[in-house]
Order: structure tokens, then sequence, then C-alpha cells
């Protein structure tokens, strides 16, 4: 767990992995600043958190895939001063189809918000960290990370930066009293499967609770861990992208998605 109660931001704050982050801190003891798209299930998240934990929680409505949008998350943090302890950068988006289907647009707002935003809101909160110390950075990767996965290229691409930006990240920090974690669920019990499209080919695929990944990430972060893979899926990934030659676990990511993605057009 986070040793100090500063204030916490969330990211993609309201629903699934954010949310259940939220709630942890909160419970915690943390005072917190929920960023997320959409304004009403936000101020009803913020007002529940606040009443249920007795914490000071603030929010703001901010589409971080755009420029405009990590502008109005960083305002909210300069607004308190700057100072927060602990961040997680839970925001992401992701999407089924081949690259020639799927669209510019859809895949480069993906990139947008996966990688840039991950990588703007971390520039602006670790100096301040590293000058007092202490702090947190929890960046929301994937089991996709470990591969290449045909029928979700962007995303999984995507994830493996966040991975490889927070394993430097984290090497970076040590001595400063500051850490990072990447974090890569496999499937998990969240809202990510029917936005994709592809919850009808998940549905037989155990699925992780977003408080289970809380949890893991809480005790990786006791042992000193610079990521973790959360539930056995994410596991076995991790372990067949090491074992197995590149092109065998391409094609099995392939053959997998391929499935998902017919289910989707179903």
């Amino acid at each position: 767990m986070t040793a100090h109660l500063g204030l916490a931001l969330v990211t993609g704050a309201s629903s699934g992995i954010g949310r259940a982050f939220a709630e942890s801190l909160a419970a915690q003891g943390h005072p917190l600043l929920l960023v997320a798209r959409r304004d009403e299930r936000l101020r009803d998240i913020a007002r529940t958190l606040a009443e249920r934990h007795g914490v000071e929680v603030g929010f703001a409505v901010a589409d971080l895939a755009t420029g405009a949008g990590r502008e109005t998350c960083r305002d909210a943090i300069d607004a308190v001063g700057g100072v927060v302890d602990t961040v997680v950068l839970n925001a992401g988006v992701g999407a089924l189809g081949t690259v020639a289907e799927v669209g510019r647009e859809r895949q480069t707002a993906m990139v947008a918000l996966n990688c840039e935003a991950v990588v703007d809101l971390a520039c602006h909160v670790l100096p301040g960290m590293v000058e007092r110390g202490y702090g947190t950075v929890i960046v929301m990767s994937s089991a996709a990370a470990w591969q290449p996965i045909p029928f979700m290229a962007t995303y999984a691409a995507t994830k493996a930066f966040e991975l490889a930006f927070t394993e430097a990240l984290a090497t970076e920090l040590r001595g400063t009293g500051v850490r990072a974690i990447a974090v890569c669920p496999g499937p998990t019990a969240t809202e990510f499967n029917q936005v994709v499209g592809a919850d009808h080919g998940t549905r037989f695929i155990p699925r992780e609770t977003p408080e289970g990944v809380v949890a893991a990430t809480w005790r990786a972060l006791e042992r000193g861990r610079p990521r973790v893979a959360t539930g056995w899926l994410a596991r076995v990934t991790t372990v067949s992208a090491a074992i197995f030659p590149r092109r065998v676990v391409v094609w099995g990511a392939a053959a997998v998605h391929r499935r998902f993605r017919t289910h989707k057009s179903d």
C-alpha cells in the first residue's frame, strides 16, 4: 500500500479498475482527484466515495485522448498545488479488428490516450514527487503487452509501450523514494470487452475482478516489483511469450482474436 495519505489521482475513474482503485485509495484515507469523460457518472462516484469514506473527492471531466483534455487534467492537478502522492494512470481504450478496418481516427486516438496521456501526466507529476522524495505511479498496461496481437494490433502495441516505459521509469526512480509499477491484467470483469465488441467471444473465459487487480497491485508494490501480471491468463501469457518462438506466440494470438472478431461480426 501507499506510504503516505496525500492526494491520489485516478484517471479512467468512472468504472471498472479505475473505480476500484478510487474505492481502495479512499478507504485508506486518501483524498482523491478523479478524472474521466462521463460527467454525471463521475459526479455520482465522487459523491459516493466522499460520503462513504469521509475523504475529500474532487473531479475533472476530461477526454485524455485530446490535448484539451490533458490540459484540463494538468490544470486540475495544479489547482490543488500540484502535490500528488499517488497517480493511477488507468484511462485506456481498445479496438477489435484489422488495422485496415478499424480506421485512422480511432487508432490514433488510442495511441494518444494509451501512450501520450500516460507520458504527459507522468512527466507533469514526477518532478514534484522526486523533489519531495516519495510517490507512486501506477500505469495500467495489459497482458496484451507481452506479444503482438493481430486483430488488436494497435492496442497491444500501446500496452507494450506502457509496460516498457514504466519498467524503465521504475529503474530511473531507484533511490528517489518514488515507485513506479506497470499492472498487466488478463481478462477482467469490466466494460472493456463490451466497448471493443469482444464480450460475446470471451464469455467463457474466467475473468478477474477489478478489486483483485487492485489487491495484486498493492502486494506487488510492497514487494518492490516494477510490474505485475494479474490473473491466471495474464501469468500464462507472460510465460508463453518468454518460452515459445515469437512466430508461434503471434500465431496463437491471431487464432484467438480472429475468433473474437468473428463473434463480433455475428
